[in-house]
């Protein structure tokens, strides 16, 4: 792609250090693709997670990574798109799209999609039990919109969390949190609409609350009120580290 600002052509060392990541696979985990064939950006997708799915272990005959891939021109892949609430390609989704990524997860956050991958194979999301506790209890619907760049060191951080508060809510069947990862520069009418210089920025519920990676403890408030409606009262923080866009 002309003017691409990221890298999936990986050498043999990436390759490798894969390998040994993905060797730990405990139980399998199914990754969905969507596209459509206009997508500029959709076919590098394919590869990227294609390369992830090659070196994944097999267990039992078959790859621990299965892959799923819908494309919205085709009118049976349609019901996929609208029951795992894609409206943007490329998408990419983990655990029925409460997981979810717009845009390509390349660059810098190959890293948290792997470490992702990982913890929902390993069935543990790695939060403290009282944030596991509070997951269990909420009551309102939380969409966290991670806004990142390929090139942000700090970005893969926030992506995790954010993607494991998903997780864990999802495992103590209180499936009321969506994680979505937006790529800048493929939706910048999202990142313009909440005025992002740096990133990660992360918007609740349509409410910009963090710039930086946030503190467990206190993603956890952020979260609460949002699910309560209660966000607008709290002020947005900046917390650990950010770069530019």
């Amino acid at each position: 792609m002309a003017g691409r600002y990221y890298d999936i052509e990986f050498d043999e060392s990436f390759i490798n250090e894969l390998r040994e990541t993905l060797a730990y696979m405990v139980n399998p985990v199914t990754i969905n693709i969507f596209i459509d064939d206009n997508c500029e950006t959709c076919e590098d997708t394919i590869k990227l997670i294609k390369t992830i799915q090659d070196a994944s272990p097999i267990k039992n005959g078959k790859k621990m990574i299965e892959v799923k891939i819908y494309n919205k021109n085709n009118p049976e892949d349609l019901k996929e798109f609208e029951k795992q609430g894609v409206e943007r390609v490329p998408a990419v989704t983990l655990i029925n799209g409460l997981i979810k990524y717009s845009g390509i997860p390349a660059g810098e956050e190959i890293r948290g999609f792997i470490e992702t991958i990982m913890r929902i194979s390993e069935n543990d999301s790695g939060l403290e039990k009282e944030t596991r506790e509070e997951l269990a209890k909420l009551n309102g619907k939380v969409h966290i919109e991670t806004v990142i760049t390929p090139s942000c060191p700090y970005c893969p951080y926030a992506v995790l969390l954010a993607n494991m508060f998903a997780y864990e809510a999802y495992k103590q069947n209180n499936p009321k949190i969506l994680s979505e990862t937006v790529e800048a520069y493929e939706n910048m009418d999202i990142a313009e609409k909440y005025g992002v210089m740096s990133v990660p920025a992360i918007a609740l519920n349509g409410v910009m609350s963090f710039v930086g990676v946030p503190y467990e403890e206190d993603f956890v408030s952020y979260i609460k009120a949002a699910a309560e409606n209660k966000l607008k009262q709290m002020a947005p923080k900046e917390e650990g580290e950010a770069t530019g866009i």
